[in-house]
């Protein structure tokens, strides 16, 4: 029987499970990965594989694109079978994406204990699809491990029981700080142009900014505008790119340099060498944060408040005016005050591993027992 069947869909999901299956072989534990293929594209797949040194997956669904809602019932399908054929002692998933929800609800009515990894973040955003499956998803699982005590208060809050739940810190911080100096030797800004002069990363792909025209417009005229204070690089997401094509604003982004996506070492040594950021990325705001470079987050809310409180990270909204204002103001601090939170130490792995090991032994011994 494997000890732990990992589950990853998309790229959030490949650089947080990454430390986790690597502590996982050096504790001697048995673990299987499953990829749905919700992220298909290699730009977004098999790059980041290449770049983490990730196994191949045992399980490949073959899931891609689709609404939400056939997106989350396609991999509930096609997860059923292969949870009875591996038969795990623990399903771990990671983040917020619709794998992770999907593949959690599968498994706890099947009776297998989950572990959600990245628990009780919250946006306080219902619109937001994300904040959908994290309380979902929360609320069925076994094993709840944290990145911040203001995700412990969240669970708190909601009645989750404190035993359940552990504060271990962030993995995808454990991944960068393993992959950041090789990232900074692949030297992508000198490649771009970039070495001697202040610059500026800008990444856009959330439903809520691309597909509403408006808020896109407001968006890229922003990034825009901030491009004329310094040079501004944006990697398109697919959709994104698509949205700008399809509604005849690639124009609005002359000025900004777009590049094709980029893969996870090129954007981490890209965004560690940068001036500023500007993302409507989760993980973007806790990366900045650990690299130490101001990050302003274009939404009117975060699910990682720490980031605020104790990191560098602003959230100015969709308003160009505001977000012109704060890039000014970034640049003029010429450095941010920002600090590590708790635990972010390139160790959360490790200590999600010893709880996950301590509770393999139990299930042995009760196994043992008969009980």
């Amino acid at each position: 029987m494997t000890d732990l069947l990992v589950v990853v869909g998309a790229r959030p999901n490949f650089v947080k499970a990454a430390p986790i299956l690597a502590a996982a072989e050096s504790a001697g534990i048995d673990v299987a990965l499953l990829h749905t293929n919700q992220h298909y594209d290699d730009s977004l797949s098999r790059v980041f594989f290449d770049d983490l040194d990730l196994p191949a997956p045992h399980v490949e669904l073959g899931i891609g694109s689709d609404s939400h809602a056939r997106q989350t019932a396609r991999i509930m399908l096609g997860f059923e079978h292969e949870l009875l054929r591996i038969d795990p002692q623990i399903v771990v998933v990671v983040g917020d994406v619709n794998s992770t929800l999907a593949c959690a609800l599968v498994a706890a009515k099947e009776h297998y204990p989950v572990a959600h990894v990245e628990a009780g973040l919250r946006s306080f955003d219902e619109r937001m699809p994300e904040e959908i499956n994290r309380r979902l998803c929360d609320h069925v699982s076994h094993h709840l491990f944290t990145t911040s005590a203001d995700a412990d208060e969240n669970l708190a809050r909601e009645g989750v029981p404190a035993e359940r739940v552990a504060l271990v810190g962030n993995t995808m911080i454990d991944t960068l700080d393993r992959c950041l100096d090789a990232a900074r030797e692949r030297r992508v800004p000198w490649r771009l142009g970039l070495a001697r002069e202040p610059y500026a990363v800008a990444t856009l792909h959330r439903p809520e900014n691309v597909d509403d025209p408006a808020v896109l417009t407001r968006l890229i005229a922003a990034i825009a505008s901030v491009s004329r204070l310094l040079p501004v690089v944006l990697p398109l997401h697919p959709r994104t790119r698509e949205r700008l094509e399809q509604q005849g604003l690639r124009e609005l982004a002359t000025g900004v340099r777009t590049t094709a996506p980029l893969g996870y070492l090129d954007f981490l040594g890209l965004v560690a060498d940068a001036g500023l950021v500007l993302t409507d990325s989760g993980g973007l705001q806790e990366e900045t944060t650990a690299v130490g470079v101001p990050c302003l987050t274009l939404r009117e809310s975060t699910e990682r408040p720490v980031t605020v409180t104790a990191g560098t990270n602003t959230v100015v909204g969709t308003d160009p005016v505001r977000i012109v204002d704060a890039a000014k103001a970034a640049l003029e601090r010429g450095g941010p005050a920002g600090s590590l939170p708790p635990l972010w130490d390139g160790h959360a792995a490790e200590r999600l591993v010893e709880h996950l090991t301590a509770s393999l032994e139990r299930s042995v011994e009760l196994a043992g027992t008969g009980s």
